[in-house]
C-alpha cells in the first residue's frame, strides 16, 4: 500500500472537472484516482491474483448482479453517468446486491463530479455525506479524511458514533450532573460550570492519549486512586470523598509545569489557564448516583466530540432553561461556512491559488558544477522559497476576530479552515519547492473573541484547544507540544459594545476591539423593543450615548455589532467581515447602518434570507459580508450580481425612494390591548343587546368589530372588542357595566403587576388605541386593510368602527381606484421589495413607512382627475370598474366556499381568479401608461420597480 498520496487532491479536481465522463467508460480510472489520492490501495494492487475475495471491480453476486465496486466490510460503490440521480444509484444498491455482498456498511454513489456515502448500519437510520468536486477541492483536507474512512475505517462513520451523537449524549449527560449539583447543595452555576468543564478536558486528553504511560514510574498498587482518569469513575462510585481529593490532585498535576506521577502515568504540564486554579472548594462532593453518571460518560469516545457545535451544546446542557434544546437543531459547521467562508477562506485560498501560479512544479533542480545540492538548489535568493516563506508568514499572522463569540463555533470553524489551508500549502511547498523543514503556526492564537459571559469564554477556549489536537492528531501519531495547551488570554471576558471603568461601572463610549484581519460572529438577536427589558435603563442610556447617531436607537442590538465592524474597516484595522443579523436590519432602521456600509466600500457577499437556528428554534436571518473595498466580485444569495442594495437586493435600489407628500398621513399600523379585552361573537351579542348603561349609553359605545391579520387571511372576523377611548376615566368606563366587568376580571388582575406605570395604572384601556388610524378613518364608511405579515400580499374592505389589532395595517381610503391600484401586481413587486420578511415562515412584511408612504401611484390620492384631461379620469375609472368587478367575484367565492380562506384562495389562484388579477394589471398599467409591460413576463418584476422608482424620485424632487 502506498503511504504518501501519489496524487494531489487539486490536480484530482482539475483532471476530472475537465473529463469528458461517461458511467463505465472512466469510472474505474477515476476511482484508482482517488485511491492515489487518499494513499490507499486500489483493487488490482490489493488483489494481484484477480480473484476479487475481498476487494474487485465489477463484483458480481450469485445472480450475476455487479456492484461497480465492492471492498468487503467497508463499502459498496456504485457509478453513474454525471448528472443522473444518485438517489437511484442508492436504490439500485439496496435493491439488487447490498445483501448478497454481505451487508455492507457503506453504499457510496458517484456521477464523477457528485459522491453520497449513505450508512448501512444495521439498527441505525441512514445518514448521508454529500460533496462534489468543486467542495473536495475548496475543503481538500475534510473531504480527504471522508473518504479515508470510507476505505479504512468505516465505522468511524457509524451514526452512534459520529461527533454529532457523542456531543449531544456527552451534553445531555453532564448536563444532568450540573442541575443535580445546583439543586441538591445550591452549588453556584458558575463554579459548577467550571468544575465539568475541566473534567470534559480530562476525557477528552484520556481519549486522545495526552497522559502518557511512564513504565519507569514505581507501582504502588495499594493507592488505586492513582490510575488514568476514566478509570478513577469505575474504582470509586462509592467513595465520593476519595474521588474529590484525587481530581484535586490531578488537576494540580495538570497545572504544574513539571511532570507528575499519577499511577503509571505522567501527567504532562497543560498550562492554558484551565487547571490554574485547582483548590479542593472548587471540586464539588458529589453522591455515588453522580459518579456512576460520570462513568457513563467516561466511557464515550470523547475523542470525537465535535467542537463545532460542543460549545452551544453544552450551554444548553449546563442552563436548567434550555436543557429540553439540546436535542434540538444547533448551527451546524456547514451553516457557519457560509460566513467564514467567503470571508476568511476564499480570499486566502486566492493567494495561495495565485502562489501556485508564480511558481509552478518544476521538477527536481540541478545544482552548478561544485555546488552543494540535497533536491532543491537552496540559496538565500531563492525567489520561489522567499515567496513561499512570505506567504506563510502571512498565515501566521492572521488574526481572526469573533467579537460575540458565544461558545466560539465560529473560531473553531475557523481556525479548522486555517489549519487545512496552512497543510495544503505545506504539502504543496514540501513537494513543488522541496521545503521540508516548514512547521505549523497555525493555532488558537490565531483566534481572537469577546463574549461577557465568563462561562461562554471559557467553553469557547476549550473548544478551540479540543479542535487544535484533534486536527493535528488526525494527521500525526502524537500531539507533542509543550506544554499541551498554549495560552488563550486573547478570548476575552467583557462587553463587546460599552466600555468599563476600573471598577467594572457601564462608560458611554464604544468598546474597542483589537486588530483584526477578518470579523466574523453571530451577535445576539433582540429586537429593540425587548433591549431595555433585558440589558436595563442604564446600559441602553449609555449605549445610545456612546454610538450617537451612527446606530438609530429603535433597531435591533444586532446592528451595533455591523456598525462597529464598518468602523474597524473604514481605520484599516480589519478587511473583511460577516456578521448575522435579523431581518430586521433590512427595515428602515436597520438599513440605514447597512447603506452606511454601501458607501463606505461596499458588501460584497450577503444572503438577505436565511434559514438560521437561534436557541434550538428556527429563524430567519440575513448574513452582511463587508470588506475595504478590495473584493471585485458581489454574491447576493449564492449568485453573482453587480451590486448589492442596502435593503440586500441587487435590483433597483427601492431603498433610496422618498416619502410622498400625497401618501403621507393614509397608512398606519393597528393597536395593542395588553390585556384579554377580545370577546367570543356570542359574549358580545349578549352584552350588545343588554339593557341601557346608568349612564344612558348602549354597550354599542365600547364593543366593536375586531379584526386582526389572521382574520383578513381567513376571510371573517370571528371575535368582537372591548374598547374605552384612550381619554375615558375608569370612573366613566365603570358606567359600561358588563364590559367593564369583564375587563376588570380578565384584564386588571395582570395589567396590575406590569413593570410599566401607564399599563399598570390605567388597566382598564388598550395599551396602544392607534389614535392615528383611528382619526384618518373616522369619516369614512369603510376603509382598506392588509395584514401586516401575509404569504401573499392581499387587501381587504373594513367597515367603520371596527378595531384593528397591531397585525393590520390600515389605509384611510374607501374609493375602489386606490383599492384596486393596491391590489395589483404592481403594488405587490413594490410592497415586496420594500418590505421585510419575518419568521421561521419566512413571510413577507408590508412596512406601511416604507411601503405605502413612498409607493407613486399612477395618479396622486390628492390629485383632482375631474377638473383636468378626460383621458386620465377614464384610465382611473377603468382601475375603479375593473377593481369592482375583480372583488365582488372575489367575495362572491369566499362566501359561497365557507371553509376557503383568502390564503388558500390565492395559493390555488383558480383560473377565474387569474383572470380577474390580469384585468386588474393590465388596467392599471394602462393608467401608469406602461401598457408594453407584460405582468406575466419573466423580468416584469425587475422592470415595474425600476420605472415606480424613478416616478416616485420624480414626485418627490418636484415637491421638494
Amino acid at each position: 500500500m502506498p503511504e504518501e498520496p501519489s496524487l494531489r487532491v487539486d490536480e484530482f479536481v482539475r483532471k476530472w472537472l475537465a473529463a469528458e465522463q461517461g458511467e463505465q467508460s472512466l469510472a474505474q480510472s477515476q476511482f484508482n484516482d482517488i485511491c492515489a489520492v487518499l494513499g490507499v490501495e486500489t483493487p488490482a494492487e490489493a488483489d494481484a491474483a484477480g480473484r476479487g475475495a475481498e476487494y474487485a471491480f465489477e463484483k458480481r453476486t450469485a445472480d450475476r448482479k455487479a456492484a461497480d465496486v465492492w471492498k468487503k466490510d467497508c463499502f459498496a460503490w456504485e457509478y453513474k453517468s454525471p448528472g443522473k440521480s444518485l438517489e437511484e444509484a442508492l436504490f439500485q444498491i439496496n435493491t439488487l446486491y447490498r445483501d448478497a455482498l454481505g451487508n455492507p456498511p457503506l453504499l457510496v454513489a458517484s456521477d464523477m463530479r457528485r459522491f453520497e456515502i449513505r450508512t448501512n448500519f444495521t439498527g441505525t437510520n441512514p445518514v448521508s455525506i454529500s460533496f462534489t468536486l468543486e467542495d473536495w477541492r475548496d475543503n481538500p483536507s475534510r473531504f480527504r479524511d471522508v473518504l479515508r474512512a470510507v476505505f479504512t475505517d468505516p465505522w468511524r462513520l457509524h451514526p452512534e458514533r459520529s461527533p454529532e451523537y457523542i456531543t449531544e449524549t456527552a451534553a445531555r449527560k453532564i448536563g444532568e450532573v450540573a442541575i443535580t449539583l445546583r439543586e441538591r447543595d445550591g452549588q453556584p452555576a458558575d463554579l459548577t460550570a467550571r468544575f465539568l468543564i475541566r473534567l470534559v478536558f480530562c476525557f477528552f486528553a484520556e481519549s486522545m492519549g495526552l497522559f502518557r504511560p511512564e513504565q519507569a514510574l514505581p507501582r504502588d498498587v495499594s493507592d488505586r486512586t492513582f490510575t488514568p482518569v476514566v478509570r478513577l469513575f469505575e474504582a470509586q462510585p462509592m467513595r465520593p470523598t476519595v474521588m474529590v481529593q484525587a481530581l484535586e490532585r490531578l488537576f494540580a498535576a495538570m497545572s504544574s509545569e513539571t511532570d507528575i506521577a499519577w499511577g503509571y502515568y505522567a501527567i504532562r504540564w497543560f498550562n492554558g489557564g484551565l487547571f490554574d486554579e485547582a483548590a479542593a472548594r472548587e471540586i464539588p462532593l458529589m453522591t455515588s448516583e453522580l459518579l456512576f453518571t460520570l462513568q457513563e460518560v467516561s466511557e464515550l469516545d470523547w475523542s470525537k466530540i465535535d467542537p463545532a457545535i460542543m460549545g452551544t451544546l453544552f450551554e444548553r446542557g449546563l442552563d436548567p432553561k434550555r436543557r429540553s434544546q439540546i436535542g434540538a437543531h444547533f448551527t451546524d459547521a456547514e451553516r457557519i461556512m457560509k460566513v467564514v467562508g467567503p470571508v476568511v477562506v476564499e480570499p486566502l485560498r486566492r493567494e495561495f491559488a495565485e502562489l501556485r501560479e508564480r511558481w509552478p512544479d518544476r521538477g527536481p533542480s540541478v545544482a552548478e558544477p561544485g555546488a552543494p545540492y540535497n533536491g532543491r538548489l537552496v540559496a538565500e535568493d531563492d525567489p520561489a522559497q522567499a515567496d513561499a516563506r512570505r506567504f506563510h508568514e502571512r498565515l501566521a499572522a492572521v488574526r481572526v476576530l469573533d467579537p460575540a463569540c458565544g461558545s466560539g463555533n465560529f473560531l473553531y470553524v475557523a481556525l479548522r479552515e486555517l489549519k487545512n489551508l496552512e497543510q495544503d500549502f505545506l504539502d504543496w511547498a514540501a513537494e513543488a519547492l522541496e521545503m521540508r523543514t516548514l512547521q505549523r503556526r497555525v493555532g488558537p492564537e490565531n483566534m481572537l473573541g469577546i463574549d461577557i459571559d465568563p462561562f461562554a469564554v471559557e467553553l469557547t477556549r476549550v473548544s478551540l484547544w479540543i479542535g487544535e489536537i484533534q486536527w493535528v492528531t488526525a494527521r500525526w501519531a502524537e500531539y507533542g507540544r509543550e506544554p499541551v495547551l498554549g495560552r488563550t488570554d486573547q478570548i476575552e471576558c467583557r462587553d463587546a459594545l460599552l466600555e468599563r471603568d476600573v471598577l467594572g461601572g457601564l462608560v458611554a463610549e464604544p468598546a474597542e476591539w483589537p486588530e483584526a484581519e477578518f470579523i466574523v460572529g453571530n451577535p445576539p438577536f433582540l429586537g429593540w423593543f425587548r433591549i431595555r427589558g433585558e440589558l436595563g435603563d442604564e446600559y441602553v442610556d449609555n449605549l445610545h450615548e456612546a454610538w450617537g447617531n451612527a446606530v438609530p436607537g429603535r433597531t435591533d442590538l444586532s446592528v451595533y455589532w455591523h456598525e462597529a465592524a464598518r468602523q474597524a474597516i473604514a481605520s484599516g484595522f480589519t478587511r473583511r467581515a460577516g456578521l448575522l443579523s435579523t431581518q430586521n436590519i433590512r427595515g428602515e432602521q436597520g438599513r440605514t447602518v447597512l447603506q452606511r456600509i454601501v458607501d463606505s466600500a461596499g458588501i460584497f457577499t450577503a444572503w438577505s434570507d436565511e434559514p438560521w437556528i437561534g436557541d434550538g428554534v428556527a429563524v430567519r436571518i440575513a448574513i452582511v459580508a463587508q470588506d475595504n473595498g478590495s473584493e471585485r466580485n458581489r454574491e447576493l444569495d449564492g449568485r453573482r450580481v453587480d451590486r448589492i442594495n442596502a435593503d440586500l437586493t441587487s435590483g433597483p435600489d427601492v431603498a433610496t425612494a422618498r416619502t410622498l407628500d400625497e401618501n403621507r398621513g393614509l397608512a398606519h399600523r393597528g393597536g395593542t390591548r395588553n390585556g384579554r379585552f377580545d370577546l367570543p361573537l356570542d359574549e358580545a351579542q349578549a352584552m350588545l343587546t343588554a339593557p341601557i348603561n346608568v349612564n344612558g349609553r348602549p354597550n354599542s359605545d365600547v364593543i366593536h368589530p375586531f379584526v386582526t391579520g389572521r382574520d383578513l387571511a381567513n376571510a371573517k372576523m370571528t371575535r368582537a372588542v372591548i374598547y374605552f377611548p384612550p381619554d375615558m376615566s375608569r370612573e366613566d368606563a365603570a358606567e359600561y357595566e358588563l364590559p367593564f366587568r369583564h375587563v376588570e376580571i380578565h384584564v386588571r388582575p395582570a395589567r396590575v403587576r406590569n413593570r410599566v406605570e401607564r399599563l399598570r395604572e390605567r388597566w382598564w384601556l388598550h395599551s396602544l388605541h392607534a389614535s392615528e388610524l383611528r382619526k384618518a378613518v373616522a369619516p369614512l364608511e369603510r376603509w382598506i386593510a392588509t395584514p401586516e405579515t401575509s404569504r401573499h400580499r392581499f387587501f381587504a374592505w373594513i367597515p367603520a368602527g371596527a378595531i384593528p389589532d397591531i397585525s393590520v395595517v390600515g389605509i384611510a381610503r374607501e374609493d375602489d381606484y386606490a383599492f384596486g391600484v393596491l391590489s395589483s401586481s404592481i403594488h405587490r413587486a413594490w410592497a415586496l421589495a420594500t418590505g421585510t420578511r419575518i419568521g421561521a415562515g419566512n413571510d413577507p412584511r408590508y412596512v406601511h413607512t416604507s411601503t405605502f408612504n413612498t409607493f407613486p401611484f399612477p395618479y396622486p390620492l390628492d390629485r383632482d382627475l375631474s377638473a383636468e384631461a378626460a383621458e386620465d379620469q377614464g384610465r382611473a375609472d377603468a382601475v375603479s370598474e375593473t377593481c369592482r368587478a375583480f372583488e365582488s367575484r372575489r367575495s362572491r367565492w369566499l362566501a359561497t366556499h365557507p371553509n376557503e380562506t383568502m390564503t388558500e384562495l390565492y395559493n390555488e389562484m383558480p383560473g377565474w381568479f387569474a383572470n380577474r388579477q390580469r384585468d386588474l394589471d393590465l388596467a392599471v398599467l394602462t393608467a401608469y401608461g406602461w401598457e408594453d409591460l407584460d405582468p406575466a413576463g419573466e423580468d416584469f418584476g425587475e422592470a415595474v420597480l425600476e420605472r415606480l422608482l424613478a416616478l416616485n424620485l420624480e414626485r418627490a424632487g418636484d415637491g421638494a
